[in-house]
């Protein structure tokens, strides 16, 4: 699901972050005029992430990032949350959002696909178990390409109850 220079990406400032008390969801490299690095982060202890979360997190990542310079050339830093559509990454998160829509979407086809949508069931020893209607289906974590949570009334109100505590 990620690269090689984005899974180093992580290991180099997951630390700093878990310091400061932020989880690391998601590294990704976007290319285009201007290569732009997203860091996708939220708080370890579930509360929402503010916007000066984000400044104290791009402050400590670009001093990090600074240091170690694991990218070629010049690239913008963009410090993000998930969202409450977040995507899907960590095999923790398949088991966190256990009882949630999600849309997947696979490298490789199983039994002749590779999109699925349904109830997540969280994950099984191969990988990540979702309800098909009547059937389910076991998706191998090596095989994702792509997770996400779909946005429904009950996510919206889990959300909104989270918030609250």
């Amino acid at each position: 699901m990620t690269s090689g220079v984005e899974s180093d990406i992580a290991r180099l400032v997951a630390p700093t972050l878990d310091a400061m008390g932020y989880d690391v969801v998601r590294v990704k490299i976007l290319r285009g005029g201007r290569s732009k690095l997203q860091i996708m982060a939220e708080r370890s202890d579930g509360a929402g992430t503010t916007v000066d979360d984000c400044a104290a997190i791009s402050r400590a990542v670009s001093a990090v990032l600074d240091v170690e310079d694991p990218m070629p050339g010049a690239y913008e830093l963009e410090i993000s949350t998930p969202g409450i559509d977040r995507p899907l990454v960590r095999r923790g998160d398949f088991e966190r959002f256990a009882g949630y829509q999600a849309k997947i979407q696979t490298q490789r086809p199983i039994e002749g696909r590779r999109r699925f949508s349904g109830r997540l069931l969280g994950v099984s020893e191969g990988g990540v178990r979702i309800a098909l209607g009547d059937e389910e289906a076991d998706i191998p974590l090596d095989n994702i390409d792509t997770a996400k949570l779909v946005l429904t009334d009950d996510l919206i109100a889990a959300t909104n109850n989270q918030r609250r505590v």
